[in-house]
């Protein structure tokens, strides 16, 4: 009896900081109101007098953001949360030195939009780390040639892939080296560039980065870095959302980036690293 007061009061204060953790402006009585329960009910649960019945958890876990899982797990476990990102200024560094000694000149052309694409913009963290928006090109680069991808298009074109998207005009197509190849994969993998009005537009988005080797290869590198770090700055509902069009599209640019012979390795390592976090977040959420 003692041990099930003892979980009762756990679960409790794992709804109440919930509550409090998405929107400190909700209160018991509008968080009962959203489930259609008595805001009696709120207070029994958060005090941990009684637990919420079955018939009322999926639109709790779904309304606090947090799992059924997490909510009625017997231990808590505190971690030590670290930065998920790597020192930016290190990166541009390393990027830089290796695209002078190769040399890849359309790289190092890219490399001087950087800062002026991205200036002022940081990455969302809902742990409080500060992550300038510009670590995401710059690891995606650092990936790519940690794989052995050395081509100076590769390079450049993971350093541009979102310049075009994000950039909120300071950057334009046209400013991209006189690479056609390059300006073609950024333009397919920003979204700002195609037409978003109808329904199935992301379909259509897809099917045309599909045609398009490099397209894939840089919305690949892109996911990985993205499915390793939403954990930081995604909602659960979010996290859900997004693993369910990796799970959807991605095997199939996958199918792509294998045909190109000198990226079989790559091929490999992105396909492994893109399943294991898939299937991982899939057996989480």
């Amino acid at each position: 009896m003692a041990e099930n007061k003892k979980m009762n009061f756990l679960i409790g204060e794992r709804i109440r900081d919930a509550r409090k953790r998405k929107d400190p402006s909700v209160n018991q009585e509008q968080l009962a109101e959203k489930l259609g329960v008595t805001f009696q009910a709120v207070s029994n649960w958060e005090t941990g007098k009684f637990i919420p019945d079955s018939d009322h958890l999926p639109a709790l876990a779904k309304e606090l953001d947090l799992s059924l899982d997490a909510l009625f797990a017997e231990e808590e476990h505190t971690w030590e949360l670290n930065p998920v990102n790597f020192d930016a200024d290190h990166m541009f560094t390393f990027v830089k030195g290796r695209a002078q000694m190769i040399p890849l000149k359309d790289t190092l052309a890219v490399m001087e939009l950087l800062r002026k694409a991205h200036s002022g913009q940081h990455r969302k963290s809902n742990h409080g780390f500060e992550v300038p928006y510009i670590t995401h090109p710059l690891t995606l680069a650092c990936h790519a040639l940690a794989m052995n991808l050395r081509d100076d298009t590769v390079i450049a074109a993971c350093l541009a892939h979102d310049m075009i998207e994000d950039s909120h005009g300071r950057v334009m197509l046209t400013d991209l080296p006189e690479n056609e190849a390059l300006r073609e994969a950024v333009r397919l993998v920003s979204k700002n560039l195609c037409d978003q009005s109808s329904p199935d537009w992301e379909e259509t988005y897809y099917k045309n980065i599909r045609k398009n080797p490099l397209a894939c290869l840089i919305k690949c590198l892109d996911r990985c870095n993205n499915l390793s770090c939403m954990a930081d700055g995604f909602s659960r509902k979010k996290m859900a959302e997004y693993t369910a069009e990796t799970d959807r599209y991605y095997p199939g640019l996958l199918d792509v980036i294998k045909k190109v012979p000198e990226w079989n390795d790559a091929w490999w390592l992105l396909r492994y690293q893109i399943t294991a976090l898939t299937e991982t977040f899939k057996r989480m959420l």
